[in-house]
């Protein structure tokens, strides 16, 4: 079977709702032993054999402290844990930056620092969840392109330095996504006009849809299957053509 992750061992930060909840989902169909960390449990996932481990990945001590029942070996590491922010530099307060930086930035460097000697022995595909943001300038999204661009820069530098283990890392970059983050957006800042302004937001997007966390998702499990194994930094744009086709 294609894209068979039977035996592995993944771990995945953010893995409680949106796009993180849908990659938990899709590695556990394909037979891998998902553990997540989270600032919170999302019970379906305890019902299908997934563990959760609470905690705070932009502290290191807490971090490692929390990752101490982890097994000896870990195949997988899906950094998907982030936040976001609306605002140019001059509508960007210090704290704000701060903020982003810490969990966007931060907490993808503790999160590889700390798996990186479950994989070294074996080899382990690492994923990094960048963003559009990265290749292209999006309106009023100062702090979170900067970090995603660090989080695109860390990637190649991870995937050069670990070539000699066997260790691949890549990352994927969506466009829009439908996940409850846009649906709380819209109720907080439009209320009443939510379907319209998701209509609006949807039609940025050159195939005049938003992606599904699932369509991101599957491209995460290739990433981490076998199918894989030629591909290493590299950034994997899954954008409804925003990159290339966007205004024309």
């Amino acid at each position: 079977m294609k894209f068979d992750l039977s035996g592995k061992k993944a771990l995945v930060t953010g893995g409680s709702s949106g796009i993180g909840e849908a990659i938990v989902e899709t590695l556990t169909e394909q037979g891998a032993k998902v553990f997540v960390i989270d600032l919170c449990e999302n019970p379906i996932h305890t019902k299908a054999g997934v563990e959760t481990i609470i905690a705070d990945i932009t502290q290191s001590n807490q971090l490692n402290t929390a990752l101490t029942p982890l097994p000896e070996r870990i195949d997988i590491l899906i950094n998907n844990a982030g936040i976001g922010f609306v605002g140019n530099i001059e509508q960007t307060e210090e704290e704000d930056f701060d903020r982003l930086y810490r969990v966007n930035v931060k907490g993808v460097f503790n999160c590889i620092k700390a798996i990186l000697p479950k994989m070294k022995n074996l080899g382990g595909v690492i994923v990094n969840m960048a963003s559009i943001v990265a290749h292209v300038a999006v309106k009023n999204r100062l702090a979170y392109t900067t970090t995603k661009g660090a989080i695109s820069a860390m990637t190649n530098a991870v995937a050069k330095d670990y070539l000699a283990y066997g260790i691949r890392c890549n990352s994927v970059s969506p466009a829009r996504v439908h996940t409850p983050f846009v649906d709380n957006y819209l109720k907080k800042n439009y209320p009443g006009e939510e379907k319209e302004m998701f209509e609006n937001l949807s039609k940025t997007q050159p195939l005049g849809r938003m992606g599904k966390p699932h369509e991101v998702a599957d491209l995460v499990l290739y990433l981490c299957s076998d199918e894989s194994s030629f591909i290493t930094g590299t950034d994997f744009p899954i954008d409804g053509g925003f990159i290339k086709l966007n205004g024309n």
